[in-house]
């Protein structure tokens, strides 16, 4: 009867805690292998880079091709966007482009014309100065050529600067032309990486703002789990140094990282992080991140959020224990 009472008496004294918030905690403390001299460990949860597929445009949203959960590679269309207002525009420049050509082609044949006439003009002033020199014509004859030979200089050099403002006006409206054929190409969401759809954000029919996010991708070969280490361990830690994650859903298997980021000073852990040292004391965070060649192989399996220990060899001199060599699905 005592035996039965104390066992009911436990499980009662469990659930409590558990209840509490501290139960996996605690079974995670017991659980975890007695660590040699020459190691460190953490609690953390495994992460992946999230990227968001943001409209670099104010547009209606034409379609949404992935769902969440959805697998997605690197360069595939993710979300087109309403082009209808952005094609009239392209057809209105590429018309105010046409216009421009057209003004330029008229000027350059000005400029011809005018040049031919301040030629003509100029041959006249000097055939004039001659008969004047022999009293032919007179004097007021000449500064009339002279005076037509200036206008015909001033109309050769302003067709000369209508061509150059034509020309710019051409490039004015090619530049806008490209611009707008540029929001076309960008009116297709294209995933940057290969990854996981985390969210999605928003819904056809839905109207977005420029920098308006509508998806969430995980990179699934950026995966780590960030751990806090109190100082003398910290201190021991370089990057690139091996370590090795157990997840509470699979502790069957023990999974290869590298350290690939200690933080340059301490700071106080956040709460939702479980450490074996006290609250208030200064640790420092580390980052453990799983091999992006290791994780191709196994992208159908990676799944962020999923609790677990991160361990972190301090000295490259002493092998890793039984209880934490590498072990995957395929090693079985």
């Amino acid at each position: 009867m005592a035996v039965g009472f104390n066992r009911k008496w436990l499980a009662v004294a469990l659930a409590a805690i558990v209840a509490a918030g501290g139960g996996m905690a605690l079974l995670r403390h017991f659980l975890q292998p007695s660590l040699p001299s020459g190691f460190a460990s953490g609690n953390g949860r495994i992460e992946a880079t999230e990227v968001d597929i943001t409209s670099k445009l104010p547009a209606r949203l034409l379609e949404i091709i992935p769902r969440e959960g959805d697998r997605v590679e690197k360069g595939q269309v993710l979300v087109r966007l309403d082009t209808q207002e952005l094609r009239a525009q392209l057809r209105a420049a590429l018309a105010q482009a046409d216009q421009a050509r057209e003004a330029a082609r008229q000027a350059r044949t000005n400029v011809e014309r005018y040049r031919s006439e301040h030629a003509l003009a100029q041959k006249t002033v000097a055939r004039s100065r001659s008969l004047v020199g022999r009293g032919f014509i007179s004097k007021e004859k000449l500064d009339q050529d002279r005076a037509s030979e200036q206008a015909a200089a001033a109309s050769e050099q302003a067709a000369r600067q209508a061509v150059s403002e034509a020309e710019a006006a051409v490039q004015a409206a090619d530049a806008r032309a490209e611009q707008i054929k540029a929001s076309l190409d960008d009116s297709d969401l294209k995933a940057p990486i290969g990854g996981r759809v985390l969210y999605r954000l928003a819904e056809p029919g839905e109207v977005v703002g420029a920098g308006g996010k509508v998806l969430t991708v995980l990179d699934l070969t950026d995966v780590y789990m960030t751990i806090y280490l109190p100082t003398a361990e910290a201190g021991r830690v370089a990057v690139g140094s091996d370590a090795r994650i157990v997840l509470d859903a699979a502790p069957q298997y023990v999974i290869p990282a590298k350290v690939s980021f200690v933080a340059p000073r301490s700071q106080f852990t956040p709460k939702e992080v479980e450490t074996r040292a006290e609250r208030e004391k200064l640790m420092f965070r580390v980052k453990v991140k799983i091999d992006p060649e290791l994780l191709r192989k196994y992208l159908d399996k990676v799944k962020t959020g999923l609790p677990g220990v991160a361990y972190v060899r301090l000295d490259d001199q002493v092998p890793w224990p039984e209880s934490l060599r590498v072990k995957l699905p395929h090693d079985r």
